[in-house]
């Protein structure tokens, strides 16, 4: 009885996190008034349920830390903080369980025990490290976009525009996570924050090396009355030359990547085919 009553919870949780908490007519409405349209990121998050009871279930730290990765994954819309920490919930839940159900179909409850002691914590830290995953792509991305984004934005300033405008051009015409920073950029400076304090939320919001030495290139630059044209032209220089030598280095650790799977799984297939039948004959004989 109770591993139906366990089946029985578990199914419910599952038609709960499939359909969603809220059955007001309120978000049908919404949702046939936006038909034909695309919605965007402040409706899209205001339709998310309310999780805000997920905040008994961790510490400030933590929900600091979330935040700090979702900023660093960009801050997709259909995955709002109060979601990722209920989900956080859902799945150590969902481990509890399942170990509750093997303690009652199995005998070996030591193993058992052991087994769920380490997968609630990880089932805990799961939508943590799809978010840290998420935003290692997107650093790598910016990394990689960022040459060229400068050397669009010198071409810009040389040929009379500005800097901020150089900038909106290279974000509008630009695809990509450091497009969408630079326009985010462009609007937090034309909302009233002075410019100092953007370029700084953006290395911050980021947390990409290079990004942040340009950066700080373009505010020593505004400082002290620099060429902005020479400083866009020496960051991309130092950028491109930045991505070359990555190249090379990931090129040089393919050797010791190759290695370990060349030892495990080829060198004993060959030794069997090569040397196999000779052993065999030696036997015979």
């Amino acid at each position: 009885m109770l591993g139906l009553l366990l089946l029985a919870g578990a199914a419910a949780m599952a038609i709960w996190l499939a359909v969603g908490v809220r059955w007001g007519g309120d978000r049908l409405v919404r949702h046939n008034l936006r038909i034909g349209f695309h919605a965007t990121e402040a409706e899209i998050i205001r339709d998310a349920p309310d999780f805000g009871w997920t905040r008994r279930f961790t510490t400030g730290n933590g929900r600091d830390r979330v935040e700090g990765l979702y900023s660093k994954a960009g801050r997709p819309a259909d995955w709002p903080v109060s979601r990722l920490m209920a989900y956080k919930v859902y799945a150590s839940g969902g481990a509890v369980l399942v170990g509750l159900l093997l303690l009652l179909l199995t005998n070996s409850n030591g193993m058992i025990l052991l087994i769920v002691a380490v997968t609630v914590p990880v089932a805990y830290f799961v939508p943590e490290l799809l978010l840290y995953s998420r935003g290692i792509e997107r650093q790598k991305a910016i990394g990689l976009e960022l040459a060229d984004t400068l050397d669009q934005m010198m071409i810009a300033v040389e040929a009379g525009l500005g800097f901020e405008s150089a900038m909106a051009r290279a974000g509008h015409n630009g695809k990509g996570p450091l497009a969408e920073e630079l326009v985010r950029t462009l609007q937090e400076m034309r909302v009233g924050i002075p410019r100092r304090d953007a370029y700084l939320a953006m290395e911050q919001r980021t947390d990409v090396p290079d990004l942040r030495t340009f950066t700080r290139a373009v505010i020593q630059a505004d400082a002290y009355g620099i060429s902005i044209s020479t400083v866009l032209r020496t960051q991309a220089n130092e950028m491109r030359i930045k991505r070359r030598q990555r190249a090379e280095e990931a090129a040089q650790k393919i050797p010791v990547k190759v290695l370990m799977p060349l030892m495990l799984f080829i060198l004993p297939v060959l030794f069997l085919t090569v040397l196999g039948p000779t052993v065999l004959n030696f036997l015979k004989m």
